[in-house]
Order: structure tokens, then C-alpha cells, then sequence
């Protein structure tokens, strides 16, 4: 039911906000076009109907998977989203493994040698990260493998391969090629949020009773940072792993736009130029229905993970 409430609080808000980006039938018939054709095309279109109707209409298609079609292409939206879709699952697939299997480790190793001097190395990594916007280093990128050395492609997403219905590029090496400098792009951010997490969490379970008693024991040090120090750092990074998910999706726009990468984001970005409500509309409801299903996904990975809230709801059905 909260799942149902976000989803209409998002559409509606979204489809709000869709009011003050322009006018489509001014990018749809040009300047020559007269009154009187400008009318009948808003007419054709429902967008002289109340904006109550029209939310109407857009949430009874959209429960039906009907997203009308794209006022700049002519095409059913539909179509446009499913095409462009593997292409940012991919990158974001690809941004989402660097970032947890980059962060996580070297956030374990921060935690357990504060002081050593590679983990000095990846806060100041990591700060370098955090502060730099998203396209500033999507363009040193640029500049440095495709500009300067000439390895790597500037734009693009290389050769895709159909299998089945999904074209992906991960099937050949000009694919794998423009895939990295996004990839890294996308995932530098998120990495390093999730590595300053992960240390500041391991730094605190180092210093609680539970780990110093472990010691006393002469337990190995593999186990006890493993076995008992990170093992109750998870949820927490779970918590940030699930939302960094949606966030790739949704901030993989800019990547998608400095890279040229042909993806929902680029597709909303030229939605917006064009006033085509329709995709936006179903690119911002896609988002959400991802954002809350992986938010869905990591509440019941919350069970698994940690024993005492698996416990406190046997007690609580007990009572």
C-alpha cells in the first residue's frame, strides 16, 4: 500500500511539473502553423482537457503499460523505452559491480588500518570523488583515452548484438570498450559513498566490547573482522547499496548525455528539449517503480542479513 501511495504521489507530481517545460504543439507544427491548427492539435492531443482528466487518462494507460506515444518521434513510448532500456541496464549493471565490489573492500581494509597509508590513499581518492561533478569527470575521461591516448571511444555505445529481444553490447570488444569510460563515470560516485560508509561503520564495530572479547579469545584476526566485525556492518550498507541502485538509473542521465550513450536518460534528456510529455512521463514512473522495488528488495534483505530482527518479530508474535 505505501509502495501504491509513492507511485501516485510521483505521477502526479511529475505530470504537475510537465505543465512548465513548454508547449509540444509549438516544436509539432512549427511557426507558420495558424491558430486555428494549433487548437485542433492541442485538441487532438487531450491537452486542452483539465489537468484532472489528463492524469486520469495517463495513470488508467499507465496501469495497462500504455504510455501513448512520443509527440517527436511518433512512435509508441512503449517501443522507445523498451529499446533503450538494455542499454542503460547495462551501464548501470556494469557502474553498480564496480561500485559495490570497489567500495566494500576498500572500505573493510579503511576501517581495519586506519592509519596505514593506503587507506590515507582512498579517503583522498575518495574526496576527489565526492566533490567532482559527474560530467566534469566524464570529460577528463574524454580527454584523456579518447583525445589524448586514443584507446577508447568518446561516444557511443560500439556494436550491439541482438540476443533474442535484448541487444547488448557486452558481446564484442567495441562494446566492452564504450561501456568503460561510463561505467567508471557512473560508478565513482557511488563507490566511494560506500566506502566512506563502510569504514566509518567498521571503525565503530571495531571499538564495541563484542570485538575486543573476540580478541581476548585469540580468535584469528581474519574471522574477527570478517566473520563478526563486517558481518554487522551490512545492513546499513545494504541499506546504501539498494538506494545507490535506483540512484545509477536515475543520475546515469548525465553520464548518458556526456557520453552520447544511447539510453533512457539521453532519451528523456531530448524528451525535454522537445516538450514530449509522454516520455517523460513514462521515464519518471519507470524510475520510481524501480526505486521502489529495490527498496522493496532490501526491507526483506534486512530478515536475512541480521538474526535480531528475525527475533524481535518472533517475540512480538508471541505477545
Amino acid at each position: 500500500m505505501q509502495a501504491i501511495a509513492v507511485m501516485v504521489v510521483v505521477s502526479l507530481v511529475s505530470f504537475m511539473l510537465f505543465n512548465f517545460v513548454g508547449d509540444p504543439v509549438d516544436n509539432m507544427v512549427g511557426q507558420e502553423a495558424s491558430r486555428e491548427e494549433r487548437v485542433a492539435m492541442r485538441d487532438s492531443l487531450g491537452l486542452n482537457d483539465p489537468f484532472i482528466i489528463q492524469f486520469a487518462r495517463f495513470m488508467g494507460n499507465a496501469v495497462q503499460g500504455e504510455f501513448g506515444v512520443s509527440y517527436r518521434i511518433q512512435r509508441p513510448v512503449a517501443d522507445l523505452i523498451a529499446e533503450r532500456m538494455p542499454a542503460t541496464l547495462e551501464l548501470v549493471i556494469i557502474s553498480a559491480i564496480l561500485s559495490v565490489f570497489l567500495g566494500i573492500p576498500m572500505g573493510v581494509y579503511s576501517g581495519i588500518h586506519p592509519e596505514s597509508w593506503l587507506s590515507r590513499s582512498f579517503l583522498v581518492g575518495s574526496l576527489v570523488g565526492v566533490t567532482l561533478p559527474t560530467f566534469v569527470i566524464g570529460i577528463l575521461l574524454i580527454y584523456i583515452f579518447a583525445v589524448g591516448l586514443g584507446v577508447l571511444p568518446s561516444f557511443g555505445r560500439g556494436d550491439a548484438v541482438m540476443v533474442g529481444g535484448w541487444s547488448t553490447g557486452l558481446l564484442s570488444v567495441a562494446g566492452w570498450k564504450a561501456i568503460i569510460m561510463p561505467s567508471v563515470t557512473l560508478a565513482l560516485f557511488q563507490m566511494t559513498i560506500i566506502m566512506r560508509l563502510v569504514r566509518s561503520e567498521m571503525l565503530e564495530v571495531m571499538r564495541t566490547d563484542y570485538i575486543k572479547f573476540a580478541r581476548a579469545r585469540g580468535l584469528p584476526n581474519k574471522v574477527i573482522d570478517f566473520g563478526h566485525a563486517f558481518k554487522n556492518t551490512l545492513v546499513p550498507v545494504i541499506t546504501i547499496v539498494g538506494l545507490n541502485l535506483g540512484s545509477l538509473i536515475a543520475f546515469s542521465i548525465i553520464t548518458e548525455t556526456v557520453f552520447q550513450w544511447p539510453g533512457m536518460g539521453f532519451l528523456f534528456i531530448q524528451a525535454v528539449g522537445f516538450a514530449d510529455i509522454p516520455v517523460m512521463a513514462a521515464y519518471l514512473v519507470l524510475v520510481a517503480v524501480i526505486f521502489v522495488s529495490i527498496n522493496l528488495f532490501v526491507d526483506i534483505l534486512y530478515f536475512v542479513v541480521d538474526p535480531r530482527l528475525r527475533v524481535d518479530k518472533t517475540v512480538a508474535a508471541g505477545n
